[in-house]
């Protein structure tokens, strides 16, 4: 099942795919993960499954609205590490992000003023959607809190990220993480394990790998950082990115305005999103 959420209707709603349309249901995903409602959400019952509209017509919101937690993990691909002039991690590098940074899967990604940065990159993501609580989880049992996955674009900006040792001001920016368009659920995606993940920028390819490169899995990312503190509900997980970045390149790629950038992942979707200047100077 793949469940997205739109702003059609108002404010976001949850909505089943169903082929070329989308099933409106009665609640939003936040509501859907909070209180179990999966049931409601498979169902065609007129009381939750409201009506019908063209995928075509969608106006995407980020999959999940208000997460509680947005975990990221950084340098997880083999080759993007090795890109990157590092040695394999002991153990995952982890950031954060906050919910003003998410935009949904069509929005144009608003571009910080150039004097502000112009070192703006490209990051491709398999990202987890938590759908039951847990603490100090069993690897084997990790896939049982999985709502789904999702595609998340990392765009990042790379001087602020490298200002510091710390990652998270380069990546928290307000307004420039495409999520979506929807979740799909682990009956159809297992672990996460053999995914293709693309990016393009302008038709052209620039990241193009597969999840089996991760270097730390979804069931061990899940088990690592519900150590930390209880995976909840509509948590987001971003696995890391792999190879083809633009800071990688030389001369370096940033994105400007005009450019479009398609994130794919195999039986997920596509974040397709313009990029526009800053009404700011």
């Amino acid at each position: 099942m793949q469940i997205g959420s739109v702003r059609n209707f108002g404010d976001a709603t949850a909505v089943r795919v169903e082929g070329d349309e989308l099933v409106r249901l009665s609640f939003t995903v936040d509501e859907l993960l909070a209180n179990d409602l999966w049931d409601l959400a498979a169902s065609n019952d007129p009381d939750y499954a409201v009506e019908r509209l063209s995928i075509d017509a969608a106006n995407w919101a980020p999959v999940v609205a208000r997460p509680g937690k947005i975990f990221c993990v950084g340098l997880n691909y083999r080759a993007h590490i090795v890109e990157m002039g590092r040695e394999l991690p002991p153990a995952p590098t982890y950031f954060g992000k906050f919910a003003d940074a998410l935009i949904g899967a069509h929005d144009d990604i608003v571009l910080p003023p150039p004097s502000v940065s112009t070192s703006i990159d490209f990051e491709v993501e398999l990202c987890i959607v938590i759908g039951s609580p847990g603490r100090y989880i069993d690897p084997a049992n990790a896939i049982d809190h999985i709502a789904g996955y999702t595609v998340l674009s990392d765009v990042s900006v790379r001087d602020w990220q490298r200002r510091t040792t710390q990652f998270l001001a380069g990546k928290t920016f307000e307004g420039l993480t495409p999520v979506g368009p929807v979740f799909t659920t682990t009956d159809e995606l297992g672990n996460g394990a053999g995914l293709a993940v693309t990016s393009t920028v302008d038709g052209v390819v620039k990241q193009s790998s597969n999840t089996d490169d991760l270097i730390f899995g979804v069931p061990e990312l899940i088990a690592d950082l519900s150590k930390v503190c209880t995976l909840r509900p509509g948590d987001l997980i971003a696995t890391g990115t792999p190879s083809g970045v633009g800071a990688a390149r030389t001369p370096p790629e940033w994105l400007a305005p005009g450019s479009e950038l398609v994130t794919t992942i195999e039986g997920i979707g596509e974040l397709r999103n313009r990029c526009v200047a800053s009404p700011i100077a």
